[in-house]
């Protein structure tokens, strides 16, 4: 059976409209030709995604999110995405958005990684970037 979860490691935070959110995220999922296995959205803290960042990707730096694909057929998706609030509320604040809204474009950011979107060219991030919007616009928050 297709899961959308939601955890939450070394944090308190209570996620609202789940629901909506994993209508929204299962829709993207579906509309870009895909199957759901399972999919897990894990929001930490800064300190805890720099040490995934580190011991998995050998990376030394914060970011806001990471995302690994478990995927093991062809057009389906199985993964995690890890989430750091900190970095969701500062980007929040820096932008003038709501913490919600910051952390939908997150989710749905390395919802699209797992759909084989990249962002390291400038061509594949302006694709991203309207698809991000995109999708966006269809939620229901």
């Amino acid at each position: 059976m297709a899961k959308i979860n939601f955890f939450t490691e070394d944090i308190q935070y209570t996620l609202k409209h789940k629901t909506k959110i994993r209508n929204w995220v299962g829709a993207t999922i579906t509309a870009e030709g895909y199957q759901l296995e399972e999919l897990n959205f894990i929001l930490c803290s800064d300190e805890y995604l720099l040490r995934i960042n580190q011991d998995f990707l050998q990376h030394d730096d914060y970011t806001d999110v990471i995302t690994f694909d478990h995927s093991e057929a062809l057009k389906t998706i199985a993964g995690d995405i890890f989430i750091s609030l900190e970095r969701i509320k500062e980007n929040a604040a820096n932008f003038k958005l709501k913490p919600i809204d910051e952390l939908c474009r997150v989710m749905i950011d390395g919802t699209l990684h797992l759909l084989g979107y990249k962002d390291k060219t400038k061509a594949a991030k302006t694709l991203m970037t309207a698809k991000e919007d995109f999708y966006l616009a269809q939620r229901d928050l």
